[in-house]
């Protein structure tokens, strides 16, 4: 290697106090994901691999960052941040068994490249919706914060993402929080083709800080000493004095989005300018100007590097391929959960729906002393419903948390706590505005235990139904969007008794756990409800009726709607209260069919693509020889929820139930 000289260097690298083995371990810490990367692409072109996201000229941020947090410290890396993952010193055949999604990887081969996390090291990995990891990061730098231990957290993501409107209630709540996390910004110039002037109409990103009332600062993300100083004095102050702190690194993606993309939409000056910035070669060169590197020790170091390559390719492509049964596959869906039966008092007290959800939420966060509630207007005002009102008082503010409005942060939140050690139950304002949180329940709640082995222990309180004259954005009753999305419990209590012991236990249960709460039957439904602390089972209907003529099977308010027909018609019926659509009680469903041989399935959502459909078809492929009339179902219009107190009768399901009853028993 020919003597470097400093003018050759592109970079005036400041190594302030840093020893001379600070600076090799960085150097070699940056090497070994340069060298990894270019040996995947070499198997890319081979065959042997089939994808791959290169972050080669952008290690130093990587590195520099992880470099700097505490190993317990959590981060949250995008799928070009390899240098994460090597400076964590997962084991190299680990990771390329990922890649192949062989059995040692952290996905069981579920998911993809740095799809997946890791408690053993504590990373997060991103999905490919990249918004809500910002939320998450919050989540866990509340948990952080709440447990007064002095770490920070870091997430990453790249110029596009920051277009996506998770990432701006993400920094939002951050900032209004005041919690400990970076939020890295990787500025690389392209997001996959679209270029940084067709992205964002500002000259920094870094410039959004002010808006969020956040500190932030530029850094050159080629520069590793930059990187890790500036970094290290951050990350040092925000220990001591929490806050969220906004960084923008300026680099380049010297490759393609992915392999397949290409880079012929770059312009070759630009290309060749960022080739001059190479953190890996600067670093390089500087430190042999510095006498600090030789040329035998370099050697040294990629033969180390190449021969460890080797063994963890070797490694992982012995590996079988990974192969599962149906049993296997569903069994992960779910974190294991043992339901334990506490048993209630004989004393009892009269409640309404309302009243009995909020001693059970109180009680329960008497016994979990690491469960935090967060919504809108919960804290001081008690919730728009009230079910939260005098909890400020009980538990403080740090657990009873008023949210900015940005469901979809706080979602994500929730899933950053549970990662941390919290249990969280979030009120829905109203269960119509869940559609503002839809993306991280979906993909992230339901889809993290069966990906990565990681639960999200939360409960997501869902105020929903209509009869309250509350139009179309305040009446819905959503709950088939969630009984369709795997991973996702589903409860819809119809009494105070159930809402109460159901609710202690979704917060038991570590699995996400939708919990619909009928507004209509808020303050007109009482009942004897124990005082004390008690569970019921998750996934047990409830037989409200008995009878030879017909099977009833319903939920919510649709349970009161069947219970006042029967009350005024001579008819022994089966009425089957559900309690519970996800996971659906089937043996006491297709017993009570076998039994009366017909069936009327009712419920307060529109028809098509309902659970009453499922049901039906359940019914048909398992029921079908003890039938004696075809299935029947009641739902509301297809329509939007309407206001006007003669249009939502006209709407409401209930205005067809006992016309179609009668029909069914004419059979």
């Amino acid at each position: 290697m020919a003597t470097q000289t400093k003018e050759s260097i592109f970079f005036d690298y400041d190594r302030k106090k840093l020893s001379d083995d600070v600076l090799v371990q960085l150097y070699r810490r940056m090497l070994k994901p340069r060298m990894i990367e270019e040996k995947m692409l070499i198997l890319l072109r081979q065959g042997k691999i089939s994808k791959w996201f290169s972050g080669i000229g952008q290690e130093a941020i990587s590195v520099g960052i992880t470099s700097v947090l505490n190993k317990e410290e959590y981060i949250l890396p995008m799928h070009r941040n390899l240098g994460v993952f090597t400076t964590r010193e997962i084991p190299l055949h680990r990771l390329f068994s990922q890649w192949q999604g062989k059995a040692s990887g952290f996905t069981k081969g579920r998911d993809r490249s740095f799809h997946f996390g890791t408690q053993e090291y504590k990373i997060v990995g991103m999905i490919s919706h990249l918004g809500p990891q910002f939320g998450v990061a919050s989540g866990i730098a509340l948990g952080n914060l709440l447990k007064d231990n002095k770490q920070v957290c870091a997430v990453f993501t790249g110029e596009g993402g920051t277009s996506e409107g998770d990432i701006h209630e993400a920094m939002n709540v951050a900032s209004v929080w005041q919690l400990p996390v970076l939020f890295c910004i990787e500025n690389n110039g392209y997001g996959l083709s679209t270029p940084t002037s067709e992205q964002y109409n500002c000259e920094n990103l870094a410039d959004r800080g002010k808006g969020y009332g956040m500190e932030s600062h530029i850094i050159e993300g080629n520069n590793i000493l930059e990187v890790f100083t500036q970094v290290s004095a951050l990350v040092e102050s925000m220990r001591e004095n929490p806050r969220p702190v906004l960084l923008e690194f300026k680099t380049f993606r010297m490759r393609g989005h992915e392999e397949a993309s290409g880079t012929k939409y770059v312009p070759k000056e630009l290309m060749d300018a960022w080739a001059e910035k190479d953190p890996v070669q600067n670093f390089e060169s500087y430190l042999v100007s510095e006498g600090i590197l030789s040329e035998t020790k370099i050697a040294t170091f990629k033969a180390e590097i190449k021969n460890e390559i080797n063994a963890g390719l070797d490694l992982a492509f012995a590996e079988e391929t990974i192969s599962s049964s149906e049993s296997n596959e569903l069994n992960d869906v779910f974190e294991n959960f043992t339901y334990q039966e506490v048993t209630s008092n004989s004393e009892t007290k009269e409640l309404r729906l309302v009243d009995a959800i909020s001693e059970g939420l109180r009680q329960s966060m008497e016994r979990h002393s690491n469960s935090v509630i967060m919504g809108q207007d919960i804290a001081e005002y008690g919730g728009v419903f009230k079910i939260t009102e005098g909890f400020i008082e009980a538990f403080g503010k740090e657990r009873v948390r008023n949210t900015p409005i940005c469901e979809s942060a706080i979602v994500s939140a929730t899933m950053g706590l549970s990662i941390n050690g919290y249990k969280s139950v979030m009120e829905m304002q109203f269960a119509d505005f869940v559609t503002s949180g839809f993306n991280p329940i979906v993909n992230y709640l339901a889809k993290s235990h069966y990906r990565w082995d990681q639960h999200a222990d939360v409960v997501i309180r869902m105020p929903c139904g209509a009869g309250v004259g509350a139009g179309p954005f305040h009446s819905q009753t959503n709950e088939a969007w969630f009984t369709h999305t795997p991973g996702l419990k589903v409860v819809y209590p119809a009494f105070p008794y159930d809402a109460k012991g159901l609710l202690a236990t979704a917060i038991e249960d570590p699995n996400p756990v939708m919990f619909f709460e009928h507004k209509a039957l808020y303050r007109s439904i009482r009942q004897e409800v124990p005082t004390d602390y008690y569970t019921l089972p998750i996934g047990k209907a409830a037989l409200l009726q008995e009878g030879e003529d017909v099977t009833i099977i319903t939920y919510g308010a649709g349970v009161h709607w069947a219970l006042d027909m029967l009350g005024n018609k001579d008819l022994a019926a089966d009425l089957i209260d559900l309690r519970t659509l996800s996971p659906l009680d089937t043996e006491a469903i297709y017993a009570s069919v076998k039994k009366t041989g017909k069936v009327l399935i009712l419920q307060e959502d529109s028809m098509f693509g309902g659970i009453a459909s499922d049901i039906s078809a359940l019914i048909t492929e398992n029921c079908f020889e003890y039938l004696d009339a075809p299935i029947r179902r009641v739902a509301s219009l297809e329509t939007p929820v309407p206001f006007a107190q003669d249009l939502e009768n006209t709407y409401l399901a209930k205005s067809r139930l006992e016309e179609t009853l009668d029909a069914l028993l004419a059979y």
